[in-house]
């Protein structure tokens, strides 16, 4: 009988190992596929019945909405010569013929013919704009590159052998190069990024495990989860069912690499902890699989539940990363709890090696008040529970006073990049020979008798340089349905906070023409963007809040005790906006941040804060059924505690690697949930949620039988 129940599990090892090699097979190359499905323009990701998606739709039937265009600048200090001027025809005459690899050319992909050169009021510069089908951007071309930034890519090598020779200084800028430069900023999330967060993890794991195999063995869970959520998120981009950009890529990749191994950590911990009790890694695994799905479903569950949320977005991107993120995570969980176990049984003990776990019956739960660091930690909660609660809260309140000073009001094109890109230098330069927002005008829709008086309130309004009805000097106005799109140049960069400041007014003041104009354009759609992230945070963070508040009340049979880990891991949050505002502010000296980044903070720091609050309680009340709670509280902090801290130090390196990626809201996003996540171990679950919940006592449980009178405490 017992060689019949090995050979099961043997079969059934052999059979989960070698379904996920060939799920890896198929799964593992789309991984890298998955920028061909990317989309990263805001305006494709404003709800509907935004103001600047309606002039957006409205306006194709008057100039060709789906432009992209691409600004290439010519400079010279001391002035444009006829020569330069030559040159400068020149290369506008050849940039159609120029080659995209496969056959193609630039000029298969101009939605309308290369204009003519404009020159600077100051004689000093030349401006060129390209127009360029931004649906046929997305094609693959040469060396699997999309057209977007093949057209930039090529433009700039034609510079350097017939412009820059001759002494002049030329960008290419615009929508189109700074799409094309965020390409470049994005091209290594598939391999460098990936390769940053597994070579991270798996030194923190050879810290912790002290062992060269078993982080291989946790690694390699991590790889499988990504596959797998992999294989799903790219049919489904692909086919448009879900949005995926180069924000939402990098966050998956974080997302799956830091769940999977934070999973794996309990799993791993809590089977180790039983092979010092049961001499057969059957049962050990079994008793450990048993122990760990609870809190680790429940973390998983509550992780996607919070992303999902995501979901009541108005923002596509936004909207996008709640489905992309549950798949990830959903992958992460499968992954753990059924790779892992497998290959932890074909290796059994051997996969500690060197330090072997024995049948000794000896267990983490013997350090309380011991000499260990938890064992300390513990005993220092227990004996002075009211001091090291309120010592915490008022640290964690202390740095959230902070919070107000959290600049989210949005940032230019300029802010976006960390490093010094072509297209942002363009913008600049341009900004010196050019009004600020020429190339990308505000797009005022009206109807065709008030076309007078909005063009001349709109020159009133401070920060426009000028208004037209006309699309040349004495050309009339083209009349569609009694409508005419009249376009402004504003005197501020176009994608810039004063710009959106500027068109805010501007509806402001159109609006008493009449209700029925309606203001459009590249600087609308950052306003609608910003509008939109301000209302998901008030629909948003209340959902996230009642879905874990839910989940916690449900897996600890305990109202009280939800609403106590709520509670400190909001708190946590409050005390890491106020910590990142006073170093975004005054240590980097960033210009501000996205309007979406509470958010995206919110959702990370508190989804993924729980979890360790998760793993510490769920642990404490299988403790406190046995001993008391009072008594399971110290013994669950004691066992848990290396192994939580690992999993918080895991996951804040995890996402500390987006600080690779040389984006100012990534790098944003990695210190938040980098510095949050530590705080949520370090003081959080380790001192704030224990010594609170030892200060109240069973009635932690209410209304569970836990907190009745006849249980200890």
């Amino acid at each position: 009988m017992r060689n019949n129940r090995r050979w099961a599990w043997r079969a059934g090892i052999a059979a989960v190992l070698i379904g996920w090699l060939l799920l890896g097979a198929i799964g593992g190359p789309t991984v890298g596929r998955l920028s061909e499905v990317q989309e990263n323009d805001n305006a494709n990701f404003l709800p509907k019945q935004a103001e600047s998606t309606l002039v957006n739709n409205e306006s194709a039937k008057f100039i060709d909405s789906k432009a992209l265009p691409y600004f290439v600048l010519i400079e010279r200090d001391s002035g444009i010569t006829p020569a330069d001027l030559a040159k400068a025809n020149a290369f506008l005459a050849k940039v159609p013929s120029l080659d995209l690899g496969d056959g193609k050319t630039i000029g298969e992909y101009l939605s309308a013919p290369a204009r003519t050169i404009i020159p600077s009021a100051d004689k000093k510069a030349l401006l060129i704009t390209l127009e360029l089908n931004s649906d046929r951007l997305t094609e693959v071309v040469k060396s699997g590159e999309t057209a977007l930034f093949a057209v930039a890519d090529e433009m700039r090598g034609e510079i350097k052998q017939s412009l820059t020779p001759t002494g002049l200084k030329v960008y290419v800028t615009g929508p189109g190069g700074v799409f094309a430069d965020f390409v470049t900023a994005f091209g290594g999330i598939d391999g460098i990024l990936l390769g940053v967060a597994l070579a991270v993890v798996f030194v923190i794991l050879l810290i912790v495990y002290r062992s060269p195999v078993l982080p291989i063995a946790v690694l390699l869970t991590a790889v499988f989860g990504l596959a797998l959520a992999a294989s799903v998120v790219y049919p489904l981009a692909k086919n448009n069912v879900i949005e995926l950009n180069g924000q939402s890529q990098g966050i998956l990749f974080i997302l799956v690499v830091g769940a999977a191994t934070d999973y794996s950590l309990l799993l791993v911990s809590r089977y180790k902890e039983e092979l010092h009790d049961y001499e057969s890694k059957y049962e050990a695994m079994r008793v450990a699989w048993r122990a760990s799905i609870e809190p680790i479903a429940a973390s998983a569950a509550t992780v996607i539940l919070g992303l999902l949320c995501l979901l009541l977005s108005q923002l596509g991107s936004t909207k996008g990363l709640g489905p992309v993120g549950a798949i990830g995570i959903a992958g992460a969980l499968v992954s753990a709890m059924t790779f892992l176990p497998a290959i932890l049984l074909a290796f059994g003990r051997r996969i500690f090696w060197p330090a072997i776990p024995r049948v000794d019956h000896v267990h983490a739960k013997d350090q309380v008040g011991g000499r260990k660091l938890w064992g300390r930690v513990s005993g220092l909660v227990g004996r002075s529970p009211r001091k090291v609660w309120a010592v915490s809260a008022l640290a964690l309140i202390a740095c959230g006073a902070f919070l107000p000073t959290f600049k989210a009001q949005g940032i230019s094109q300029e802010d976006l990049f960390l490093n010094k890109v072509e297209s942002v230098t363009g913008q600049e330069e341009l900004a010196k020979h050019f009004d600020a927002g020429a190339g990308t005008p505000v797009q005022i829709l009206t109807s065709e008798d008030q076309a007078a008086r909005v063009v001349e309130t709109a020159m009133k309004v401070d920060g426009v340089a000028s208004a037209s009805a006309s699309t040349a000097p004495g050309v009339p106005p083209k009349i569609v349905a009694g409508k005419v799109l009249v376009q402004a140049t504003l005197k501020v960069p176009a994608d810039s906070p004063d710009a959106t400041k500027v068109v805010k007014h501007l509806r402001t003041e159109l609006d008493q023409v009449s209700p029925d104009v309606l203001v459009g354009g590249n600087t609308a759609i950052n306003l609608d963007v910003m509008d939109a992230s301000n209302r998901d945070l008030k629909v948003i963070i209340p959902a996230i809040l009642a879905v874990i508040f839910v989940v916690l009340m449900l897996l600890l049979r305990s109202v009280v005790a939800a609403i106590l880990l709520v509670v400190c891991n909001v708190l946590s949050f409050g005390a890491t906006v106020g910590i990142s505002a006073l170093v975004f502010n005054h240590v980097f000296d960033f210009p501000g941040a996205d309007a979406s980044i509470p958010l995206y903070a919110f959702v990370f720091l508190v989804a993924l804060g729980i979890d360790y609050s998760i793993f510490l309680m769920t642990r404490v009340r299988e403790e406190s059924i046995e001993q008391g709670t009072r008594p399971g509280i110290l013994t669950g902090l004691a066992v848990t505690g290396g192994v939580i801290t690992s999993a918080g130090v895991v996951l804040a390196a995890t996402f500390s690697a987006l600080g690779v990626v040389p984006i100012l809201f990534l790098a944003q996003i990695a210190f938040m949930v980098g510095f949050g996540v530590l705080l949520d171990t370090t003081i959080v679950r380790s001192l704030l949620v224990p010594a609170l919940s030892y200060d109240i006592g069973r009635t932690i449980w209410w209304p569970s039988k836990l907190a009745k009178a006849d249980q200890p405490d």
